[in-house]
């Protein structure tokens, strides 16, 4: 398990006439963040309409994933809940707005469950994995768990395009947490 806590990064970005460069991931300066997991696999996604809500969602061990997830077309609402047996802050959320523009990344670390919800059309993001998808270990928690009670940062009385398996995950009451507590609690995002 990591130890690795949930992280707001913002790569700096260099401009000129041109347009920016940033460098989006560097051993180095994520090591110096106490970011310390090795990524092996990047997923990229794009959700057609706005309020498309992809998550709650995590892996279990032995293939649990780090994740560091950032926005490259439009704009998103990242959230990271925290799903650790014994933690003080079990069941509680950050979330931040990633997009294109501000470049933002979102760190999720093992035990802790992913989601976001597109707050425009045509959104595409990018994520890198500190474990390959293993089918076996997927794992959910219901989006709208009123006992997490995420605020989705989308007008009053919208519904979210949802996937079939996203609508009918489990709460976190139902659930039987595999992730230890590693000492570390939920902070807010800086």
């Amino acid at each position: 398990m990591s130890n690795n806590p949930v992280r707001l990064i913002y790569p700096k970005r260099h401009g000129d006439a041109r347009g920016w460069f940033t460098e989006v991931y560097s051993v180095p300066v994520f090591e110096a963040l106490g970011i310390t997991c090795t990524f092996v696999q990047d997923n990229h996604s794009l959700s057609a309409p706005a309020y498309t809500l992809r998550g709650l969602h995590f892996q279990r061990p032995p293939h649990g994933q780090d994740k560091l997830v950032r926005c490259v077309r439009g704009r998103i609402f990242d959230v990271a809940v925290d799903i650790r047996e014994g933690s003080p802050t079990y069941g509680k959320w950050v979330g931040a707005e990633l997009s294109a523009d501000n470049g933002h990344q979102l760190f999720v670390p093992v035990g802790f469950a992913h989601g976001f919800v597109t707050l425009e059309d045509d959104c595409e993001v990018s994520y890198k994995c500190s474990d390959i998808y293993t089918p076996e270990c997927d794992g959910g928690i219901r989006w709208n768990d009123a006992q997490i009670k995420i605020d989705w940062a989308m007008p009053a009385g919208t519904i979210p395009e949802l996937s079939g398996k996203d609508a009918v995950q489990p709460l976190l009451a139902d659930f039987d947490s595999p992730f230890a507590y590693d000492g570390r609690p939920l902070e807010p995002l800086a």
